[in-house]
């Protein structure tokens, strides 16, 4: 009579590890799962699952009394042992013997001190045309595996396979539904910057600013890649933005980087993605904005600083609509319509040989340039209401007004840093006046106030000073509640995260003895 004690058990094993493959637990959690249902079955002192990468055997995973941490930084090159080759290539369980060891060593040697002639076992992981890899299982005793146990551990074999690629195919799905989840993140925070954009240059009664408009809204009806030259802050992202709202890539992602903020050994990351082991750190799969920005627009911001490496691989994306993430040769291939942004001359950073001539001309094909805030001062009046318009009123905050006289202090001022400067301006005035009349200060002015009349002006605080100042005077009044009905972020309209994260950084307190 044939004992199906083991067969039953084995059958309990591989369902666990068939129900394992079905959930989001990750690769590395199922091969561990796997090996130790695998111990009843087939015993092991060291089993190990290896994974194929080109030539080399590394290990995934490895349960037993052996699988120190040597074990498991283990690397196997299947040139120096023809024996495991063979097992893969035959796709057959093989049963390694002494003069197998005697004639090529063993796998192990500088990492175990395995007796001659030990059980030993690989079983190749194989799916369709694919080769994964092997499970090996090694005992201290010397002998051979029976049988039986071969005939069991190459059915597991099998099982482990599938069961790996079908988690393998749960991985991908998990990365695809990240990416789309930050797709998705993307079209949801843009939906209300587009509609700003948008009201904020078709409300521009300056006629030079119309005129950019209306070239930009004819562009923006074709696919053909625009550069945006201006100074800093004077409204090259917001153009952007409305070209975007303005195309029939409306709902899809816009997608932004700003290529002088990233240093310059992670650009080509953010720009193209990454495979999981590409360098130091990368320790999965990550979509570059390339991938994010499929079927949308992708806003290259500083492109003049963007470094050589990543403009030739730019260049092809342009030219071919392919490109490889970083780690990978593989090609992805995207359609996304570039507009880039740049307040530097790109024809002297050509001359000076830090920007490529022929990925100039490649996003040179619709120049728009925005003139200075100083050279359009109709759109001051005209921004500064709508950007207070627009601005929540929470906690009795709002809304305000801006005197004939604050105008006229908006109006005359040079805006160095363009709307970039007026916006700020004016949001450190919201800061200063909960509601009503803003009191605008701007660089060596200051609006006197009643009963500063007939006083000498005294040296004019930083905005630090003044942000920390107010946050102290809210807090007194508040009697240091930050948070409920009449705490301090009610009243200053920021969430409560928020206000204790910007009172750390100005090393505001909490009034002594508050709760």
């Amino acid at each position: 009579m044939v004992d199906r004690g083991p067969l039953l058990d084995l059958t309990a094993h591989l369902t666990e590890i068939a129900l394992l493959a079905n959930q989001p637990s990750g690769v590395d959690q199922l091969l561990s799962r796997a090996l130790e249902f695998l111990w009843d079955v087939v015993p092991y002192d060291l089993a190990a699952v290896f994974e194929l990468e080109g030539d080399v055997l590394v290990v995934r995973q490895a349960k037993g009394p052996l699988a120190g941490p040597k074990v498991k930084k283990h690397r196997v090159e299947l040139a120096r042992f023809p024996a495991l080759r063979l097992a893969l290539e035959s796709r057959r369980t093989r049963v390694l013997e002494e003069h197998d060891h005697a004639h090529e060593g063993d796998p192990y040697d500088g990492v175990l001190d395995l007796p001659h002639g030990h059980a030993c076992m690989v079983v190749p992981l194989w799916s369709g045309d694919r080769t994964l890899g092997a499970m090996t299982f090694d005992r201290r005793s010397c002998g051979r595996y029976p049988e039986e146990v071969v005939n069991l551990a190459t059915l597991s074999g099998q099982i482990v396979a599938l069961a790996l690629v079908a988690a393998e195919h749960a991985e991908l799905l998990e990365r695809e539904r990240r990416a789309l989840a930050e797709r998705a993140r993307y079209l949801e925070d843009e939906v209300g910057s587009a509609q700003d954009a948008v009201a904020l240059l078709t409300g521009s009664p300056d006629p030079a600013m119309r005129r950019v408009v209306s070239m930009a809204r004819q562009v923006a009806a074709t696919g053909a890649p625009v550069l945006i030259t201006g100074e800093t802050g004077t409204g090259k992202e917001v153009l952007a933005r409305a070209i975007h709202a303005w195309s029939d890539r409306r709902d899809r992602p816009f997608v932004k980087l700003n290529c002088a903020a990233l240093p310059e050994h992670l650009v080509e990351s953010e720009l193209f993605g990454h495979t999981k082991g590409a360098f130091t750190g990368a320790e999965q799969q990550r979509p570059g904005r390339f991938v994010v920005a499929n079927g949308g627009t992708l806003l290259l911001d500083e492109i003049g600083d963007l470094p050589l490496g990543a403009q030739a691989k730019l260049l092809r994306v342009l030219q071919e609509g392919t490109f490889e993430p970083v780690g990978s040769d593989r090609p992805v291939r995207v359609d996304v319509r570039i507009i880039a942004a740049t307040h530097v001359e790109l024809e002297e950073a050509i001359a000076a040989r830090r920007f490529r001539e022929d990925l100039f001309y490649r996003l040179n094909v619709f120049p728009l340039a925005l003139p200075p805030l100083r050279e359009r001062p109709q759109d001051i009046e005209a921004i500064a209401r709508q950007w207070l318009d627009r601005q929540p009123r929470r906690g009795g905050r709002g809304p305000w007004q801006l005197s004939e006289e604050s105008l006229e202090r908006l109006r005359t001022h040079s805006w160095p840093g363009n709307v970039r400067e007026l916006v700020n301006t004016l949001e450190r005035a919201t800061i200063l006046s909960p509601a009503g009349e803003l009191e605008v200060a701007l660089p060596g002015r200051r609006r006197p106030r009643r009963e500063d009349a007939g006083r000498p002006a005294g040296p004019i605080p930083t905005l630090r000073e003044v942000e920390r100042d107010y946050l102290a005077r809210v807090l007194e009044t508040t009697g240091g509640k930050l948070y409920g009905p009449g705490g301090a972020a009610e009243v200053v309209g920021l969430k409560p995260s928020t206000l204790q994260s910007l009172m750390k950084r100005l090393g505001v307190a909490r009034p002594a003895g508050s709760r």
